[in-house]
């Protein structure tokens, strides 16, 4: 009777754990299909992303897609742009977000709690309500249509990168600082000779994220940026897509544009993704 017993909980498990395996590559097939037909409209000649019923597999493979399409519009010009602001606002939240969650986290001032109670409600205000002030200041400076309103506010730190590093530096023993201060380390050398070698795993979640959000970023460059030799990939995605207005001569090639635009998130995500699991785990631990 035991052993039957065992043999039940045994099938039973296996049947629980298959259920659970059918459920996640159905979600995994629903969240990646968008994908699939992006890739699969991209390298189809023009008849067949008109035709009906719907062609899987293109016949041939038009990879001269790719080239018609990011010569169609200055899109190298797009790309190099979106790239300079990119890398910038990566290095300004590097800095400053990890820089003052390093004073949150393991300096004890007046007002340390409540400023950064504060400093986290932010988060809960969203871009559209802090548009006009933003566009009115930026508008006193003389930075519209230039890449620093979408540059500069990166190095004075965003709320969420902040409250995540200071999440991680909460994990490191205050051990290795008493010892850096007893060999004579001020605060900003603690900072950036120990916190910051420690914080490969937070930093590059970091990172991470602000490329993608920068990569991405549409409303901003619509917002601050008029002239076409300033436009990001998103901007001129849009205006292909504008240009198609409601055709569909341009499908494949939208198509192409959208999987160039994916392709560096991708290959980034699969650089990085030991230290993206391994940083949003331990900033966790912690808080």
């Amino acid at each position: 009777m035991i052993q039957s017993a065992r043999i039940g909980y045994s099938w039973r498990r296996r049947l629980s754990r298959g259920a659970i395996h059918l459920l996640l590559i159905l979600g995994a097939v629903v969240v990646l299909f968008p994908l699939f037909w992006m890739l699969n409209t991209s390298l189809k000649p023009l008849p067949q992303t008109r035709a009906y019923p719907p062609v899987f597999i293109p016949h041939p493979f038009v990879w001269r897609n790719y080239i018609d399409a990011l010569t169609l519009l200055p899109f190298q010009i797009f790309f190099r742009n979106t790239l300079i602001i990119s890398i910038a606002v990566i290095i300004g939240e590097l800095l400053s977000s990890s820089f003052v969650a390093y004073g949150f986290a393991r300096l004890s001032f007046p007002g340390r709690d409540i400023l950064f109670l504060l400093l986290v409600s932010t988060m809960i205000i969203p871009f559209i309500v802090r548009l006009v002030p933003l566009f009115l200041i930026f508008k006193k400076l003389g930075w519209i249509n230039t890449f620093l309103p979408l540059i500069v506010p990166s190095y004075f730190g965003t709320a969420f990168f902040i409250f995540l590093m200071r999440q991680f530096y909460l994990t490191i023993p205050e051990d290795l600082l008493d010892a850096a201060r007893v060999d004579g380390a001020n605060e900003f050398t603690i900072w950036w000779r120990v916190m910051v070698p420690l914080s490969k795993p937070a930093l590059m979640v970091v990172a991470v994220l602000a490329f993608q959000h920068t990569w991405n970023d549409f409303l901003a460059p619509l917002i601050y940026l008029n002239d076409t030799d300033k436009f990001t990939a998103a901007l001129g995605l849009v205006s292909m897509l504008s240009q198609s207005g409601a055709s569909t001569e341009y499908w494949n090639y939208l198509m192409a544009v959208a999987t160039t635009m994916v392709a560096p998130l991708l290959v980034l995500y699969v650089i990085g993704q030991r230290y993206l699991v391994q940083g949003i785990v331990l900033t966790g631990i912690k808080g």
